[in-house]
């Protein structure tokens, strides 16, 4: 190759890691492209090819652009650190944590891979290991924003409130306008201090960029946070989880009946106020953008399913009639399976536990046409219990996984 086309070479990959700064990856691979049709073996445009296409959501052909460029520099940190960066964003932990360890024997003094191993352990959900990551890089640049921020970050998974708080307002100092050290600082506030601090502060990041929804969906936690009501009643709700196992309690311990009934009205009322607090925010002209139209309209159908029971409760003690009365408050119960199925996130376990919602509402009906108290009371049992077979429901294709990984061949 002749020095003209090295120093054209030269410039297009500096021009497309300018275009990946800008966040235009489909341009940058055309610039890539051309260097590579002078020059295939160019491990550098091989490697930056393969953060443009991972940019553009092209993962599988990302990633063979990655692997092609540590077969052509295994001794460069570069190829192995974009390796990282690919498996990351696609969320491959594993190809990820090795690739990122390997640009680390290479480069132990580049910052950034510390940072790319800190998230790659923040997708792990190893917050001591975050941290850990965290404080080596910022050993080498205590000023780096992004260290910082995921310090701030696992600190807070971790625990330490005055430790996160003092690493989320550092990253703040560092750098004012960065969405990331406003998004670690209003979970800081979210977990240890106050919503409305944390609300702004997400409302900031939202500010500095329109299109984070991590920073969406916490915004909307924060604003519910500011309920007096709900914010004991979640907590409580987080606290004293339904396990199905704990239904084989029964038969040995009977009098722990007490704590089931309590423990799902517990949820109910949670649940209730969850259903409140959205339908409030969600009318509300300041907020209502933050909310999606499936939200709303499970916050509005339970809000109905409670004055729908509610009347029809009155109605039963009105005309005494019992069928009535109870199968009322059944229907109020319908809002624990309604908020259960909502809230799953597996599409497949979501719909059996909509199905169940169907038959328990089928069953109310069928209470009130046959004036039958024990369908009515046996519905409402039922519902509240939906806890209990919604952690069932979403346990088994954990377990299901399990087994499957056990009786495979080795």
């Amino acid at each position: 190759m002749d020095p003209a086309q090295v120093v054209t070479a030269a410039e297009s990959i500096e021009r497309a890691r300018t275009l990946l700064g800008l966040r235009r990856p489909a341009e940058a691979e055309r610039e890539l492209r051309g260097v590579l049709a002078r020059d295939p073996q160019h491990a550098a445009a091989h490697a930056l090819l393969a953060l443009a296409l991972s940019g553009r959501g092209a993962t599988a052909e990302a990633v063979r652009e990655a692997r092609e460029a540590v077969r052509l520099a295994p001794e460069n940190w570069l190829p192995h650190y974009v390796a990282g960066q690919v498996h990351y964003r696609a969320r491959h932990a594993a190809e990820a944590l090795a690739a990122a360890e390997a640009a680390l024997s290479l480069a132990p003094e580049h910052v950034p891979v510390w940072e790319l191993l800190a998230r790659v352990h923040v997708l792990r959900g190893r917050w001591p290991q975050v941290a850990e990551a965290a404080r080596h890089g910022l050993a080498i640049d205590p000023q780096h924003a992004g260290l910082v921020s995921l310090l701030a970050l696992a600190l807070t998974m971790l625990g330490d409130a005055e430790g996160a708080r003092a690493a989320a307002a550092q990253a703040l100092r560092i750098d004012p306008e960065s969405p990331t050290a406003h998004l670690v600082s209003g979970r800081a506030e979210l977990a240890f201090g106050d919503p409305r601090r944390a609300a702004e502060a997400f409302r900031e990041v939202l500010r500095l960029d329109p299109g984070f929804h991590q920073a969406r969906d916490l915004l909307v936690t924060a604003l519910k946070r500011r309920n007096p009501l709900y914010r004991p009643l979640t907590r409580l709700r987080r606290r004293f989880r339904g396990r199905w196992w704990m239904v084989f309690l029964l038969p040995a311990l009977p009098p722990v009946i007490l704590v089931f009934v309590l423990i799902a009205l517990l949820h109910w009322a949670a649940w209730v106020a969850e259903a409140w607090t959205t339908l409030r925010l969600a009318r509300a002209k300041a907020t209502r953008l933050l909310f999606e139209g499936a939200e709303a309209r499970v916050a509005l159908a339970c809000c109905c399913l409670l004055a729908a029971g509610a009347a029809l409760l009155a109605l039963g003690i009105a005309l005494g009639a019992d069928a009535a009365g109870i199968a009322g408050v059944a229907v109020m119960a319908l809002v624990t399976p309604v908020e259960e199925a909502a809230h799953t996130g597996s599409l497949r376990a979501r719909a059996v536990l909509y199905a169940w919602t169907a038959l328990l509402a089928l069953a109310v009906a069928a209470s009130l046409i046959l004036s039958q108290e024990a369908i009515a009371l046996l519905v409402a049992y039922a519902a509240l219990a939906t806890i209990w077979v919604a952690s069932g429901v979403r346990a088994a294709p954990r377990a299901i996984r399990k087994i499957g990984r056990r009786r495979a061949p080795r």
